[in-house]
């Protein structure tokens, strides 16, 4: 099976790659020390430090798998100097308003593994990143939700 390719901004790659460092340097070693120190502390059965610490060392193992996995099929998002630059891809930052309510909402469009809506970045992928994708200022996009559809008219594209 061929793994799917992650697509990711510039900043992206440099994040999964800021972890990927610590959790190999710095949490590895913080964990293999919690482990010996918990070891310490005589019988392993009944010793809540170390399942602790042993719980902890697999998520981060788990953790290192994922994110070497991530970067080994990570494609960077470049800026193409012939895009339209009013045309929402990705990478691109948008300005939405929401029609029902006016409220207005900024995002930058990013691939899957990078998206964070806490930090306004939201993969191509969900609803909203595929109802966008392609569009222009001024184009009103429906977006089917649970409780229906909503409406949001593009206002702004950037770079």
């Amino acid at each position: 099976m061929v793994d799917k390719e992650v697509l990711l901004t510039p900043e992206g790659l440099k994040k999964l790659e800021s972890e990927l460092e610590i959790l190999k340097t710095v949490k590895r070693r913080e964990v293999a020390e919690r482990i010996k120190v918990s070891l310490e502390f005589g019988d392993i059965s009944e010793n809540s430090e170390y399942d602790d610490a042993k719980n902890e060392q697999a998520f981060i193992e788990g953790r290192i798998l994922t994110l070497e996995k991530l970067l080994r099929n990570a494609r960077v998002i470049e800026a193409d100097e012939d895009e339209d630059e009013t045309v929402i891809s990705l990478g691109k930052r948008v300005t939405l308003r929401d029609l029902e309510t006016g409220e207005v909402f900024e995002y930058q469009i990013v691939g899957s593994a990078e998206a964070d809506p806490a930090q306004a970045k939201i993969s191509n992928e969900s609803p909203v990143g595929q109802a966008i994708m392609g569009k222009t200022p001024g184009i009103i996009v429906e977006v089917e939700v649970l409780d229906g559809v909503l409406q949001y008219e593009i206002m702004k594209v950037s770079r």
